[in-house]
C-alpha cells in the first residue's frame, strides 16, 4: 500500500459556460501560452541589443506572427496526434479528426507545424527565418507548461502505476492505482526548467548565431520529454513500441521516445552548425 494516495482534484474541465458555449481548461491553456509568449517575444524583439547585427523585428510582426503561430500550432499538433496516435480509429471515423475539443494534440506535429508556419511568415517579410525560429523556442516552455497543467486537469495522459510513490494520484478514469503525475513532471521538466534555461541562454548569446538557440530548445525538449515518458502510461492505443514492462525507470519504448530521438539529433546538429556560425548571414559575419 502507498504512504500517500492522493484523490485527483475535483475540477471542473469547464472553466466557464455561457449559454450552450463552454470554454475548458483546455483551450484557456492554449491561450495562456499564446498570450504569455506574444507579450515575452515583444519584449525580446524589442531589444536592439540582442538582434545586432541582424534585421530586428518590429512589433507588428510579432502580433501578425501569433496568428501564423496558433495556426500552426493547432493545425499541425492534430494532425501529428492522427498520423502519429490514433490512424486507424480516425480512418473508420474520419468527423472525430475535426472534435479538437475533446483533446488529442501531438507536441511533435505542432512543433513541425509551428515551424513551417514561422518559416513562411519570416520569408514574407523579409526576416531572418532561423532567428525567428529563435525567438519562437525562447518563449515555447510558456505553452508547453500551461499545456501540462490543462492536461492534469483534464485528468489525461496519466502516468505509469506507483503504489509506492507517496505522492501518486488516483485518477478517475485511470481505475484504482495511485500513479505518477506524470502531467505535472513535464509541466516542470519541459516547461518551467526549460524555460529558464533558454531565459538564460538569450540573454548570453541573443540571435545573433541564427539557429543556436532553436538548437538548444529542441535538444532540451527531447531529453525532458524522454526522461518523463518513463513516468507516463503509454498511449492505450499504441502501448509500448519496443518491450512491455510498465516500471517507471524500465522496459518499454514509447512514441513520445520514439519522436523525441530524432528531434535530439537535430538539436545536436543545429547547435554544432550555428556556434560555428555557417547560419551567420554573410554581411554579420565577425571579423576575423
Amino acid at each position: 500500500m502507498p504512504l500517500v494516495a492522493l484523490s485527483f482534484p475535483v475540477i471542473d474541465p469547464v472553466a466557464v459556460t455561457i449559454g450552450p458555449f463552454a470554454i475548458r481548461w483546455y483551450a484557456l491553456a492554449y491561450v495562456a501560452g499564446l498570450l504569455g509568449g506574444w507579450f515575452y517575444a515583444k519584449r525580446l524583439a524589442a531589444s536592439a541589443r540582442l538582434w545586432e547585427p541582424l534585421r530586428q523585428p518590429k512589433p507588428l510582426d510579432i502580433d501578425d506572427l501569433i496568428v501564423w503561430v496558433a495556426l500552426g500550432v493547432v493545425l499541425g499538433g492534430r494532425i501529428g496526434y492522427v498520423l502519429f496516435y490514433n490512424l486507424s480509429a480516425y480512418l473508420a471515423q474520419p468527423l472525430e479528426i475535426f472534435a479538437v475539443w475533446r483533446g488529442g494534440m501531438s507536441f511533435h506535429g505542432g512543433f513541425a507545424g509551428a515551424a513551417l508556419a514561422i518559416m513562411l511568415f519570416s520569408r514574407s517579410r523579409g526576416l531572418n527565418a532561423l532567428a525567428m525560429l529563435d525567438l519562437a523556442s525562447v518563449v515555447a516552455p510558456l505553452g508547453l507548461f500551461f499545456g501540462r497543467l490543462a492536461n492534469f486537469i483534464n485528468g489525461e495522459l496519466w502516468g505509469r502505476p506507483a503504489p509506492d510513490f507517496p505522492y501518486a494520484v488516483v485518477f478517475p478514469h485511470a481505475g484504482p492505482l495511485p500513479r505518477h503525475p506524470s502531467q505535472l513532471y513535464e509541466a516542470f521538466g519541459e516547461g518551467l526548467v526549460l524555460f529558464v534555461i533558454m531565459a538564460f541562454a538569450v540573454n548570453r548569446l541573443g540571435f545573433r548565431r541564427p539557429g543556436l538557440l532553436g538548437g538548444i530548445f529542441v535538444l532540451g525538449y527531447a531529453i525532458a520529454r524522454i526522461v518523463c515518458e518513463f513516468f507516463r502510461e503509454p498511449d492505450e492505443q499504441l502501448g509500448f513500441l519496443f518491450g512491455s514492462s510498465i516500471q517507471a525507470l524500465s522496459g518499454g519504448i514509447t512514441m513520445g521516445m520514439l519522436l523525441s530521438v530524432p528531434m535530439a539529433i537535430l538539436g545536436l546538429a543545429i547547435i554544432w552548425i550555428a556556434a560555428r556560425g555557417y547560419t551567420r548571414p554573410a554581411a554579420a559575419a565577425e571579423p576575423a
